[in-house]
């Protein structure tokens, strides 16, 4: 999938991602920063998991995730700031190259949150 420049751009910018799973006891909602974000070779969406222990079990459990970002500082569809939601499916990567390439980046990360996205859609 492609990743919007704009999306790219937010990534860059302070501000906070939300990362919303469904387990078996209902919805769970996470934070994590728009910095944190990476894309991969082949455009999964990378997020550190240093803690993220409910989220694992909801992904475990359900893997359709819904992330939303943004920033006040990244023209927008009607002005200044610009949002995003992502769908996709997630899995918690703890060894291999995708874990390698986040560890290198974040040091007390315990795994790699990877998200196959399945959709961008720009909120405002």
């Amino acid at each position: 999938m492609d990743i919007p420049d704009k999306l790219l751009e937010i990534m860059k910018q302070d501000g906070v991602v939300a990362i919303a799973t469904l387990g078996r006891d209902g919805q769970h909602l996470v934070n994590t920063w728009n910095s944190y974000l990476r894309i991969s070779s082949d455009g999964r969406l990378f997020i550190p998991a240093g803690y993220m222990h409910k989220t694992e079990a909801n992904v475990a459990f359900n893997p359709n995730v819904l992330i939303t970002l943004g920033s006040s500082k990244v023209k927008g569809l009607h002005g200044a700031g610009a949002g995003f939601l992502i769908k996709g499916k997630a899995t918690f990567i703890k060894a291999g190259p995708d874990f390698d390439f986040m560890k290198e980046k974040f040091s007390w990360l315990r795994a790699t949150f990877a998200v196959t996205i399945d959709s961008i859609t720009q909120t405002w």
